[in-house]
């Protein structure tokens, strides 16, 4: 029967959970498969999620579908370990997400109104959040923010719960002066170990000034990455025009070329409609 199931196209849900319950077979399985556990496994996890963020950004609708399936087959995975421990199954995982989602909307599935703001509705979900944190025992005000997360990530959630009580500059003029005192102390720390912890503080604020903007901190990062790629092959494509590359040439030549293909980025947004 599960041989018929795996070989079924349109076979769902319960064919990718048998998939990977037959790759994890001690017996029959993927060696591979067979000698992961959570650790090894949780990077992937991490990857695949930015893989859709990626094709997301990039509106590369064709390829979502997949990304989609290699990020649910993460869960899967990690599901299928558990079960191997008696710790929980793939129905519990949902279920509990499900019981989540109906917890957290009590004005779609209970008694509460729908007439309130998205900005409302932001306020009782972390009302929400905090209640469940405290049924946790998890008291602190910057308890339940997971370590796994991207740096810049957690430190926008470790700065909004410090934010919550109080604890915030008032303007993002405060923020500017303190990027400026953190650059300064960059520029006078000595050791290795003083420039990581100075340089660490640097980023730190400078991820508060964009929470302070309403900018997400990964967006705009990935956005200079994107912009810093793109203007780096203009460079490449203009050397290799002259049957040269990044190694054949110096900075002053890199420079100007970049210069170029700024302007002519410049030009192009100007010119947009």
């Amino acid at each position: 029967m599960s041989d018929d199931l795996i070989h079924t196209p349109k076979g769902g849900m319960p064919r990718l959970l048998e998939i990977m319950r037959r790759l994890r077979d001690p017996d029959t399985g993927c060696p591979w498969d067979i000698a992961q556990d959570f650790a090894s496994i949780a990077p992937y996890t991490i990857e695949e999620a930015y893989e859709v963020a990626d094709a997301i950004e990039r509106e590369a609708w064709g390829e979502l579908k997949g990304e989609l399936g290699d990020l649910l087959l993460q869960s899967v995975y990690h599901t299928q370990m558990a079960e191997e421990a008696g710790m929980f199954s793939f129905d519990d995982v949902a279920n509990a997400i499900s019981d989540k989602m109906v917890a957290r909307h009590p004005h779609v599935f209970g008694d509460e109104s729908r007439d309130k703001s998205a900005e409302q509705q932001v306020l009782d979900w972390e009302q929400i959040k905090a209640s469940e944190r405290a049924g946790k025992q998890e008291t602190g005000v910057l308890d339940g923010v997971a370590k796994g997360l991207p740096a810049l990530t957690r430190a926008i959630k470790l700065q909004n719960r410090a934010a919550r009580v109080g604890f915030d500059w008032p303007t993002t003029d405060e923020v500017l002066d303190k990027i400026v005192e953190e650059a300064q102390e960059v520029r006078d720390a000595k050791t290795p170990e003083h420039q990581f912890e100075e340089f660490g503080d640097l980023l730190f604020v400078v991820t508060n000034l964009a929470r302070h903007m309403g900018i997400d901190p990964e967006a705009a990062l990935r956005a200079a990455n994107a912009k810093f790629t793109r203007r780096f092959e203009s460079i490449e494509a203009a050397l290799a025009a002259q049957d040269k590359t990044p190694a054949d040439s110096d900075l002053a030549e890199m420079d100007a070329l970049w210069d170029a293909a700024k302007a002519v980025e410049k030009a192009q947004t100007k010119n947009a409609p």
